[in-house]
């Protein structure tokens, strides 16, 4: 199936990150730190990339790493902002220093995705393993005053959490933190890179245990995730926050996922993958956008394959465990 120019596109512009997340892949690729050389996109290939798309009204420019680290970010976000593109990236704020802030919102960034999976430091620093409560909590409210101080509305900031057996009972607190610093949105996602396929690489077999520990599919307690789902709702209607919770149940019907037929996922070394639920190349790739070129690859043999599968009934191994693809995500 042919593809017209994407739209949108998902550009990684570093594939390592200075956190090390439990239920996060990094630690396992081979592809960067601290199996290979330091996993940055070069500023030249990503213009590349970006001017390959001319149809491109849509960047995420994030994938498997931290963002901030990337000594070009900002450059990024402008040079694709120029081209009338919005940009949107994830942080996990441990980098959000007052000049960082500011070009936050001076660069043209669209939207910021801020990764807070818990309101409790003990908690918090138990999943995001590196990071300190109290700095990544100042640097939110930092962004959020830079905002105000130079009268801006964009970026627009949203709370991202990771939902776990774990966290269950964070999600209500998590949105009255939100509203404390004068964010209006909190968007909570299931565990959504299912490590299901049976080619899976050796070394992300922990992170297979690990969800199958940690995924809400694992909690025997129905009640206590409606009860926390309410008392998390209950407090975003009276404090005015934009809630948005993952399903518990597969959809039915199962909405078709058309990511691949969207948009690349791009990985920093030019890697394409179908989405980033894959998260990382060494579990699927389609080719690579830098040594072939964009446009080869996006209609390539591989791609199209790719696309015919997951419209039919027999869609690829690595897509049927997805959260997205069950429409729990």
């Amino acid at each position: 199936m042919r593809a017209s120019s994407p739209a949108f596109l998902q550009i990684e512009p570093v594939g390592q990150c200075n956190l090390r997340c439990r239920m996060c892949s990094i630690p396992y690729r081979r592809d960067g730190p601290p199996h290979g050389p330091p996993a940055f996109l070069a500023f030249d290939a990503f213009r590349t990339l970006v001017d390959a798309a001319p149809a491109a009204r849509e960047l995420q420019l994030q994938g498997l790493g931290e963002p901030l680290l990337h000594p070009r970010f900002f450059d990024m976000v402008a040079y694709a902002a120029a081209r009338g593109i919005r940009v949107s990236t994830n942080t996990n704020g441990t980098l959000l220093t007052a000049r960082n802030a500011e070009r936050c919102v001076t660069s043209g960034l669209d939207a910021l995705h801020f990764s807070l999976d818990a309101a409790s430091p003990a908690l918090y620093e138990r999943i995001r393993v590196r990071a300190r409560f109290a700095t990544v909590v100042r640097n939110l409210g930092r962004l959020m005053e830079t905002r105000r101080r130079l009268a801006s509305e964009r970026p627009s900031v949203r709370l991202v959490m990771v939902l776990m057996r774990s966290n269950l009972s964070e999600i209500a607190p998590l949105v009255s933190l939100a509203h404390a610093h004068g964010v209006g949105a909190v968007f909570v996602q299931h565990l959504c890179h299912e490590y299901g396929e049976s080619a899976l690489p050796v070394q992300y077999l922990p992170m297979r245990d690990f969800d199958a520990r940690e995924s809400l599919a694992a909690e025997p307690d129905r009640a206590r995730i409606a009860e926390c789902f309410a008392a998390a709702r209950a407090v975003a209607a009276r404090l005015g926050v934009d809630l948005r919770l993952p399903e518990t149940a597969p959809a039915a019907p199962r909405r078709r996922c058309d990511w691949p037929s969207r948009g690349p996922y791009l990985a920093w070394d030019g890697s394409a993958m179908p989405c980033c639920m894959v998260s990382t190349p060494d579990r699927a790739t389609l080719g690579n956008a830098l040594r072939e070129g964009l446009e080869t690859v996006w209609n390539g043999e591989a791609y199209r394959d790719f696309r015919r599968r997951l419209a039919s009934d027999d869609p690829p191994e690595i897509c049927r465990s997805c959260a997205l693809y069950e429409g729990t995500f």
